[in-house]
């Protein structure tokens, strides 16, 4: 009988005992050997050596004189908070007020950033600080001057992307080029399409705006589109005037922005609708022909998503005053004022207009009708809740 115990570690014991499996038998060149037990083997692991992802168990060799000396200071032994996921927002130069207004509701900073352009009008983009790993924010709508703005965004979630920040959101407040959504005309671009496709392959991972021209052009994009609305502003604002429900009645200027506005008099006391009926004979022409809907002795309150030039907002009250309007608002998410929009604006056709600062509005386009208001907080709201992964629709409901 042959006995034979190993001891690996104090948590495995292994034993193993057996007889020789032959009988006695002689060999002229050995002793001769005698077995006069049955032949057995019997091995029990006592318990058995465990891997927490199946790989054998080993044990590293460290020499001290081999390997350099490891830190062991808080910072390297924490690791939760290493791989907390941080949020940046970083400003363009095209709407620096909006991006200073979102990082005050959200309690931050912005990004040091520089932007600078070179004699030949190249742009150049350097974060100032690291984004390794962040959850970054860059605020740009693709306001006037469009190419100029539109190309630093492009330039800046680059320079996010090759500076390995985890999620680069591009937030435009206004998109620019939303207008050409398709082919009205035959041999046209879709130049939405293009636009998003840039943002898309300049390393974008989602894009926030705010009320695009059109919803299919969230199709445009290969990437998460959040669309936020800036209704809820302006009603916020409208509610705070002394208006009998049964005196409102909001009007689309267009037939293209009936959704819009029906959408508009649901929240505002579900009120009625009438549409200016116009047709349009070039890019920033417009005729108006007829009026859809009731609005003598009432105050008509003219919904759109822009005022670009102002010709169809202009002619639409125009019109809602020869129809017996007794007041004209006019309430418009982007404010682009191009020549000569102040003008129709400020003479006199209106009692207000009312606007956001998506765009931001210099001074010498302002006029005593005008009320800006701030969707800051708006998109405030939204860049949180895209950062903590929350509902983004909720704000709206």
């Amino acid at each position: 009988m042959v006995s034979l115990m190993l001891s690996a570690s104090s948590s495995c014991f292994v034993s193993c005992s057996a007889t020789a499996p032959y009988p006695s038998q002689s060999h002229p060149s050995r002793s001769s050997v005698s077995f006069t037990s049955t032949p057995t083997i019997r091995c029990q692991m006592i318990e058995p050596l465990r891997s927490a992802n199946g790989a054998p168990p080993c044990i590293p060799i460290i020499s001290d004189r081999s390997m350099p000396t490891l830190s062991t200071s808080q910072r390297d032994l924490d690791f939760g908070s290493r791989n907390d996921t941080r949020l940046r927002i970083f400003s363009g130069t095209a709407n620096p007020a909006l991006s200073q207004e979102i990082a005050n509701y959200l309690g931050l900073g912005l990004g040091k950033i520089k932007i600078k352009r070179f004699a030949d009008g190249e742009i150049y983009v350097q974060l100032q600080e690291s984004v390794r790993g962040c959850d970054v924010f860059l605020v740009q709508p693709t306001c006037p001057p469009a190419n100029e703005n539109l190309m630093e965004l492009l330039v800046m979630i680059d320079a996010c992307r090759r500076a390995s920040a985890k999620n680069i959101t591009a937030v435009i407040p206004y998109f620019g080029y939303a207008r050409a959504d398709r082919k009205s005309q035959g041999r046209e671009s879709i130049a939405a399409k293009l636009v998003a496709n840039l943002i898309t392959e300049a390393g974008a991972n989602r894009v926030l705006s705010c009320d695009l021209h059109s919803g299919q052009s969230m199709g445009y994009f290969d990437i998460p589109v959040d669309h936020v609305y800036g209704q809820p502003v302006i009603l916020d604002y409208l509610a705070s005037k002394t208006f009998c429900s049964n005196d409102l009645v909001v009007v689309s200027p267009d037939v293209g922005g009936v959704a819009r506005a029906r959408a508009f008099a649901k929240k505002l006391s579900d009120a009625p609708l009438a549409i200016v009926d116009k047709r349009r004979y070039g890019h920033n022409v417009a005729e108006v022909m007829n009026l859809i809907g009731d609005v003598r002795g009432k105050v008509a309150v003219m919904v759109d998503d822009m005022i670009d030039t102002a010709g169809t907002i202009a002619k639409g009250a125009a019109l809602l005053h020869e129809e017996g309007a007794r007041e004209v608002y006019a309430c418009s998410t982007h404010a682009v004022f191009s020549p000569p929009a102040i003008e129709r604006l400020s003479c006199g056709l209106f009692q207000e207009v009312i606007i956001t600062n998506t765009i931001p509005v210099l001074e010498k386009k302002s006029f005593p009708q005008l009320t800006v208001l701030s969707v800051a907080n708006l998109l405030g709201e939204t860049i949180w809740r895209v950062h903590d992964d929350c509902s983004v629709s909720s704000i709206f409901q």
